[in-house]
C-alpha cells in the first residue's frame, strides 16, 4: 500500500476493548433493523451503508494460524485506510465508502476453471464455515495493524470451481464505479492483483467477509476481499467482482504504474529496500515505537517454501 503520511490517534478516539471484542450486538449506531440468522453462522445479509455494523451471528472456529499479538484497536482499523477508488488520503474512504452499495453483489469466478460459475455473495457464504484469523497487515510505507479477520480459505472457492492444468495464476479484480468513485486516472481502474495459483491455495489465504466480529465495513473492502498476511497490504484486493484463472502472470494495479517499486510478488522483505525507503522496520498504528520488519511478515515458517530456489530480491 502506498501512505502518504502516518497517523496520530489520540486515545480518546480508540474504541474500549470490551466493545470491539464484543460479537453479541447486532446494531451499532446505525439505527437499522437487521434480523435472520447469517448463513451457516455467518453474516448477516445488509444493502446498507458504511455506517452500518452488523454482528456475525452464531460461534466462529478459531484458527491455529492466528498471532497471539495485541489488536489493533477497531477504530484505527475502520478509519485509517488505503481504498484509492474513494481517495487517496487515508481518512478519504471512511469518508466516501457509504457511497458503495454491497448488496446485490455477484462474484465471477471465470477463465481456466472446469466449473465458472457466478456467485451472490450470500450464497458464497455456504460454501464453508466461518473462521476468526488474527493476521498481521504489512503495508509498504512502513506501518502495520493486526486483525482479527473473518472467512475462509480462498482454496475452498478455487477447488469448488475446479481450476484446470493451465491454470497457473489467479487474477483478482475489484470493483469500480465512475458515478461514486475515483474517475482520475491514479491507477488503471478498475483495480487487478493476482497471485500465483499455489499462493491462492495456500491455507493462509483467507476469503474475508468480516473483522471485529462484524462485517466488513465498506472502506475495508466489503463485501468480500481477500487477506494474504504475508505479502505488503495491496496484493489484498478489496470488493472484489472478479477472480479469474489464467496461465499467464497477469497485469496488476501498482506492478503497471511503478514496475519499478511495486513488484508481482510483493512479499514482506526487510532485505529489499524499496527505491525511496527502507523497508526494515515498521511502525504499528498505535505504538509510537518502530520494529523491526519480519521475513514473509512473520509468516516463514508456513510460506518460505513456496518460493524456495527463487531470488527475492529480484522477484519482489
Amino acid at each position: 500500500m502506498l501512505i502518504q503520511r502516518r497517523p496520530d490517534i489520540p486515545s480518546s478516539e480508540i474504541t474500549p476493548r470490551t466493545i470491539y471484542l464484543d460479537r453479541r450486538r447486532f446494531i451499532r449506531d446505525s439505527g437499522l433493523a437487521v434480523t435472520g440468522l447469517g448463513l451457516f453462522g455467518g453474516l448477516l445479509p445488509l444493502a446498507h451503508s458504511a455506517s452500518a455494523e452488523a454482528t456475525i451471528a452464531g460461534p466462529l472456529t478459531s484458527s491455529p494460524f492466528s498471532t497471539d499479538e495485541a489488536l489493533t484497536t477497531r477504530q484505527a482499523a475502520t478509519s485509517y485506510n488505503n481504498f484509492y477508488e474513494f481517495g487517496t488520503g487515508k481518512e478519504d474512504p471512511v469518508r466516501n465508502a457509504h457511497r458503495m452499495k454491497t448488496r446485490p453483489w455477484t462474484i465471477k469466478v471465470e477463465g481456466l476453471a472446469g466449473k465458472p460459475r457466478e456467485f451472490d455473495v450470500d450464497d458464497l457464504l455456504k460454501l464453508a464455515p466461518l473462521e476468526e484469523r488474527i493476521y498481521r497487515l504489512r503495508c509498504v510505507e512502513g506501518w502495520s495493524m493486526v486483525i482479527p479477520w473473518i472467512g475462509f480459505p480462498l482454496a475452498t472457492l478455487l477447488k469448488h470451481v475446479e481450476p484446470l492444468g493451465s491454470a497457473r495464476y489467479v487474477e483478482f479484480v475489484s470493483h469500480y464505479d465512475p458515478a461514486i468513485m475515483q474517475r482520475r486516472k491514479v491507477l488503471d481502474w478498475p483495480y487487478s492483483e493476482g497471485l500465483r495459483l499455489d499462493e491462492a491455495m495456500h491455507p493462509l489465504t483467507l476469503l474475508t467477509f468480516g473483522m471485529y466480529g462484524e462485517i466488513l465495513p465498506n472502506q475495508n473492502g466489503a463485501p468480500m476481499r481477500i487477506v494474504v498476511p504475508w505479502k505488503y497490504g495491496f496484493k489484498s484486493a478489496k470488493s472484489i467482482t472478479t477472480i479469474r484463472l489464467v496461465e499467464n502472470e497477469p497485469a496488476t494495479a501498482w506492478n503497471k504504474s511503478a514496475p519499478q517499486e511495486y513488484g508481482f510478488y510483493s512479499n514482506v522483505n526487510p532485505d529489499v529496500r524499496h527505491p525511496r525507503w527502507s523497508q526494515s522496520r515498521e511502525r504499528r498504528i498505535g505504538e509510537y515505537h518502530k520494529r523491526a520488519t519480519l521475513m514473509f511478515n512473520g509468516y516463514a515458517d508456513e510460506v518460505a517454501g513456496l518460493y524456495a530456489g527463487m531470488d527475492l530480491s529480484k522477484y519482489y
